[in-house]
């Protein structure tokens, strides 16, 4: 099956352009673009990473810029705000905003995978207040109130 086209300007001539880490990775890996061959990110803070990367992301579709999961695992660095949103009339530079969680400092080196880039359709709404929503099930049933298996 032929993958679609995602239209990628390099910002920098050392950018580094997505790559899936295997045939069937539903994320591809996005790669620190640094000025210096190293960056610290002290505990407990954030900092921006670069990726020498714009993208021209289709209407309807949004990017979405996740962990990967062995430097949120095993070096403390993930995300700041989680998962990032690249929507598709962006076309600045992709930072990924990096958060340590641990106790001591690390570092990032230039050219290191940092984080993973999903393309996802997305679905628009226009918003309607209502007096009653339909009933389900579950109800207002929240934080673990199917229960745990």
């Amino acid at each position: 099956m032929e993958q679609p086209l995602l239209k990628v300007k390099k910002l920098r001539q050392d950018a580094i352009l997505p790559q899936y880490g295997s045939a069937f990775a539903a994320g591809a890996d996005l790669c620190a673009c640094l000025t210096e061959e190293k960056m610290t990110v002290p505990p407990h803070e954030t900092v921006f990473v670069p990726t020498g990367l714009a993208f021209q992301i289709p209407e309807g579709y949004v990017g979405l810029v996740a962990a990967r999961s062995g430097i949120a695992c095993k070096r403390d660095l993930a995300p700041a705000n989680k998962v990032g949103v690249i929507d598709s009339d962006y076309r600045g530079e992709v930072m990924v905003a990096l958060h340590n969680h641990g106790n001591e400092p690390r570092e990032i080196e230039r050219g290191e995978r940092i984080a993973q880039l999903l393309i996802l359709p997305y679905l628009a709404v226009s918003f309607a207040c209502v007096e009653e929503l339909e009933e389900t099930d579950r109800g207002d049933g929240g934080f673990g109130s199917t229960g745990r298996k």
